[in-house]
């Protein structure tokens, strides 16, 4: 029987910067500080979220090393780790140093659109040789290409694959995956402003960004649908449905770096190719954080 460390509210912690483009890593100390005193379950680092395309392998190691001296193992830890070149994500794993690390968030390949049955020879090969545990992440809004939900319940049979991080935003599929799963394989959401919804169609939590900008709301929302308290979760996704979608309406994570620059957490500053939300954006975000939380 699997067990999965990854349920609730886990952070895809973004990466900050400096006005030099460097990391920011007193700032990053601050936000997993921030996200985990304000009730994160667990975190997970160099996802897309942390713009991991744009940092070096050096930048990289420092990054999981900071997450995990500050986190002090009280919660779990993931890492990102996909590619759309087998192999050589095989031996990127094979080189890795997973001490103090619980699972990988392995996205589907981009650019290269394999059919099922080579997204399913993939995620088997990656399963195949990892240490630890491995989470599928299905987001074919960024890769091109959609897991299905029958090539999804297969590889959720693989000894070392535990859970899906669903952002295709399709309910129907995702039904077919909560009805057709084994027992011992969980469903996350991958969409911030759909979370509620899934969890009460049988997902144990999220993969949230939205959740490095405002912890403290966006946890309780999650915990509360954990106990089955709807009456107190409803309300909550309602409140933070427009917030939901404006942090992703000029690109990710633009939109929670000017939210946390706007706390003071750390500076609005992105690397190319990405670049900060526009002025409008901007002020909405601030106008409807200042909304949510009665300011």
């Amino acid at each position: 029987m699997k067990t999965n460390p990854f349920v609730g509210t886990g952070v895809a912690l973004i990466t900050p910067f400096n006005e030099d483009f460097s990391v920011d890593y007193k700032s990053l100390e601050n936000i997993v500080e921030f996200t985990l005193s304000n009730g994160a379950d667990f975190l997970v680092a160099l996802g897309t979220t942390s713009e991991a395309p744009t940092l070096t392998p050096e930048e990289k190691d420092n990054v999981l090393k900071t997450v995990i001296k500050v986190s002090n193992k009280r919660c779990p830890i993931m890492i990102g780790m996909g590619g759309n070149n087998t192999q050589t994500l095989i031996q990127s794993i094979k080189n890795q140093d997973f001490t103090g690390v619980d699972g990988i968030l392995s996205v589907v390949p981009y650019y290269n659109k394999p059919n099922q049955r080579g997204l399913k020879a993939h995620f088997e090969a990656v399963a195949d040789n990892s240490p630890i545990p491995v989470v599928l992440y299905n987001v074919p809004g960024r890769v091109g290409v959609n897991l299905q939900s029958t090539t999804c319940v297969e590889l959720a049979k693989h000894p070392n694959i535990i859970a899906v991080k669903e952002a295709s935003g399709n309910l129907q599929q995702i039904m077919e995956i909560l009805r057709d799963k084994p027992s011992d394989f969980d469903v996350l959401s991958g969409d911030d402003g759909i979370t509620q919804p899934m969890m009460a169609l049988g997902a144990k939590g999220v993969i949230s960004v939205a959740a490095n900008g405002y912890p403290d709301i966006f946890c309780k929302m999650v915990k509360s649908m954990l106990n089955n308290d709807v009456a107190t979760a409803l309300p909550i996704h309602y409140k933070l449905l427009k917030m939901n979608n404006l942090i992703f309406s000029d690109g990710n994570p633009a939109g929670i770096k000017c939210l946390l620059a706007y706390q003071n957490i750390c500076k609005n500053i992105l690397r190319l190719p990405l670049l900060p939300v526009n002025e409008n954006v901007k002020n909405d975000l601030e106008n409807e954080f200042n909304f949510i939380y009665n300011k």
